[in-house]
């Protein structure tokens, strides 16, 4: 093992935590996953996470690099990187809204077409869900200052650095992906045992107003 042992499960225990606990990643891939039809709900939704753990890789080299401390303590660099992901996240969560308020296609007899949605709905490629996931987490400044502030803590200063961050990266990418994904299969799972397009109108208003909102708080801090 790359880490020694005390400091591997230590590690674990504190990523495990840190992995569960609900945020924006939760909620993008949750959001995906009941976007599209229900045959391409669970693909969008672990593409999804796909590209967001792979974004882990890149803040685990960049910390390695020592280029996230440089970052943070060059304060035009940090408030680009800041400005950039809070308008992304605006941007996700706009979108979330605009598709909450969408209405729903009616069929000839003027009822709603909730039963045929996943036949109305347009699948995204999967290159935009994998890119949602990757920018979301790259352009995430806290995930840069996590992993400049933990990741050390964690690393055996007599080993090699780099390939003790890609190691507990690489950790973190299969709880994440574990995670996430079965989150994704939650949400599929909940679609076919016939929830409502309110529900999704309510999910898509809730994920679009968190977007904004820390959008917004990340732009003003």
């Amino acid at each position: 093992m790359l880490v020694p042992t005390e400091l591997f499960w230590a590690y674990l225990v504190a990523i495990s935590l840190l992995t569960v606990t609900p945020g924006v990643d939760t909620l993008l891939v949750m959001r995906n996953a009941g976007r599209g039809g229900l045959s391409h709900g669970l693909r969008d939704g672990c593409v999804t996470s796909v590209g967001i753990c792979c974004g882990l890789f890149i803040h685990a080299t960049l910390s390695a690099l020592g280029i996230s401390v440089l970052l943070v303590e060059t304060a035009w660099a940090f408030t680009a990187v800041k400005w950039a992901g809070a308008c992304y996240l605006i941007w996700l969560g706009l979108s979330s809204l605009r598709q909450a308020m969408a209405r729903t296609p009616a069929n000839a007899d003027g009822a709603s077409m909730s039963s045929a949605e996943p036949a109305l709905v347009k699948p995204v490629s999967t290159w935009v869900a994998f890119r949602e996931g990757l920018l979301s987490n790259v352009l995430n400044p806290k995930t840069a200052l996590f992993y400049m502030a933990l990741l050390p803590q964690f690393i055996d200063p007599a080993g090699n650095a780099f390939q003790q961050s890609l190691f507990l990266a690489a950790v973190h990418f299969v709880l994440a992906m574990a995670w996430q994904c079965g989150l994704a299969l939650v949400v599929v799972k909940s679609r076919r045992l016939g929830v409502g397009q309110g529900v999704k109108r309510t999910l898509n208003a809730l994920t679009g107003g968190f977007f904004v909102a820390i959008g917004a708080k990340l732009a003003t801090q």
